[in-house]
């Protein structure tokens, strides 16, 4: 059991002494080098970055952010300004244009965070703390780890005098984890600024085994909650039970009929209209190192879902229950049937689903199950009185899967230019996390592909989240051999 505890490692390990010995570019000696000699001011600025919240809805702080960035790259020489609309995080917005160039690149990361709960952090979560060769701190890896490393290639080309071949853009954008609500309508008002060859997205985790990927596309999201009502007031459970409907079990139920034990989506037509990969995509899959085993002993999992990779299973739609909420567990656990019981869903939608059709779907396999439903507002007190079963359904905002072809041109260009400096890399059809891709290729027709950094166990979204430092110090590397494409 501990062998195979190790073999991940082990592997990780293997590729990291293959690439040292990788011949590099020009650009990623440079960055190395700057690095090396740099470390400690790096780190310094990178914590500055991270000691400010960063919650979408938390716009005092999420200014902070954007105005700190925007310091942080006119300091570079970079021409920089705040897109803004009303009510909406602005995007922090560079540029830096060569003579002579012919073609253009932006960078797109994000600045936001996910929500924290303090209490389940090791230390604060906007404290940034270095140990085990980690920075620890919300958005150390997700997405501010993207950020700083392309700031910080930018100091090495110019520090090492090495030209950029093109036109660069950097477009960094505050509320990502709320859904890019505004985005859309951002990338309308400054349509004019955001012409480009390619997009590159800078999110998400690199392989397992810490070798560099490059993906394709991303998986669309959307959300749910969904509230279930029983009585009016809580209720003894002694005095009243068997005899109250209790919504807890009543979501239990409904969400029971949504997906079966092997992790099959059950709601009618769901898996409708998906595109399969093709044969680019099922190559690129089968020559990813099967790390099966040794995942499943590192997350202490005794079988997987589908039977299947996981490289194959995140190109499939997905239906995940995130939270649970009813009454109160533990030591302030009550004997009391509870009002309500409220369940979070997010759906993860592949090429050639939809949004809107998802959603109908949905709320039709609701109504099969005897649900009457509320849409994204409370029920009335004669709608409760007179239907038995009673489910409020809120959809928060949400956007369409993307894919770029394997074999476009433009992506053939970032596969090149990370081989000349980082090694082989794999070559991922569909990346199992969201990012808005769709939206942006839907408003801009401009192709996308995303070059990630982060470890894969960097607990993104989660408490303790993290970045490796070689992780980071990879990545200034990577970012800096796609400024001299």
């Amino acid at each position: 059991m501990k062998l195979l505890c190790r073999n991940l490692w082990k592997i990780a390990a293997s590729f990291s002494l293959a690439l040292c010995c990788y011949g590099q570019t020009e650009a990623s000696r440079a960055a190395r080098s700057w690095r090396e000699k740099h470390e400690p001011a790096i780190l310094a600025e990178f914590s500055k970055l991270l000691e400010i919240p960063n919650i979408a809805r938390d716009l005092p702080n999420i200014e902070r952010n954007a105005e700190l960035i925007k310091s942080m790259l006119e300091r570079r020489g970079v021409a920089t300004q705040l897109l803004r609309i009303p009510n909406a995080p602005p995007v922090v917005y560079g540029e830096i244009n060569t003579p002579g160039a012919t073609q253009t690149f932006v960078f797109y990361a994000h600045y936001d965070g996910q929500p924290v709960d303090a209490k389940q952090w090791v230390s604060p979560p906007f404290q940034p703390a270095i140990r085990e060769n980690r920075i620890w701190a919300r958005s150390s890896s997700d997405d501010k780890a993207a950020i700083m490393s392309q700031i910080v290639a930018l100091d090495a080309l110019k520090n090492e005098k090495i030209a950029l071949k093109s036109n660069y853009k950097f477009f960094y954008e505050g509320e990502e984890e709320a859904g890019s609500t505004h985005v859309a309508e951002i990338l309308r008002k400054y349509k004019n600024l955001l012409g480009a060859d390619l997009w590159l997205f800078c999110d998400g985790p690199v392989h397992q085994n810490r070798q560099q990927q490059i993906v394709f596309g991303a998986r669309g999201s959307m959300g749910i909650n969904l509230t279930v009502y029983g009585p009016k007031r809580e209720l003894h459970s002694g005095h009243y039970g068997n005899w109250a409907p209790n919504p807890a079990w009543t979501l239990t139920h409904l969400l029971a009929s949504m997906k079966d034990i092997e992790g099959k989506v059950l709601i009618q037509d769901f898996y409708k209209n998906v595109e399969s990969y093709g044969p680019l995509e099922k190559k690129a899959i089968a020559e990813f190192p099967n790390l099966e085993q040794a995942l499943k002993d590192e997350l202490w999992l005794n079988s997987t879902e589908g039977g299947s990779r996981l490289e194959e299973r995140i190109g499939l739609p997905a239906l995940n229950l995130r939270g649970l909420e009813s009454a109160s567990v533990g030591t302030e656990s009550r004997n009391v049937i509870p009002v309500t019981a409220t369940a979070s869903l997010d759906i993860r939608l592949v090429k050639g689903m939809d949004t809107k059709v998802t959603t109908a779907r949905v709320l039709a396999h609701i109504r099969g199950q005897g649900f009457f439903v509320a849409e994204n507002r409370e029920p009335t007190e004669e709608e409760r009185k007179t239907h038995s079963r009673v489910v409020k359904f809120a959809l928060s905002d949400g956007y369409n899967a993307a894919r770029i072809a394997m074999d476009h041109p433009m992506a053939l260009k970032v596969v090149s230019a990370i081989e000349a400096s980082r090694g082989k890399v794999l070559r991922l059809p569909m990346s199992g996390g969201s990012v808005p891709m769709s939206v942006f290729e839907q408003e801009l027709a401009t192709p996308l592909i995303i070059v990630p950094i982060a470890n894969h166990d960097n607990n993104q979204h989660g408490h303790n989240e993290n970045i490796r430092l070689q992780n980071l110090w990879d990545g200034i590397e990577t970012m800096a051999a796609l400024l001299t494409m």
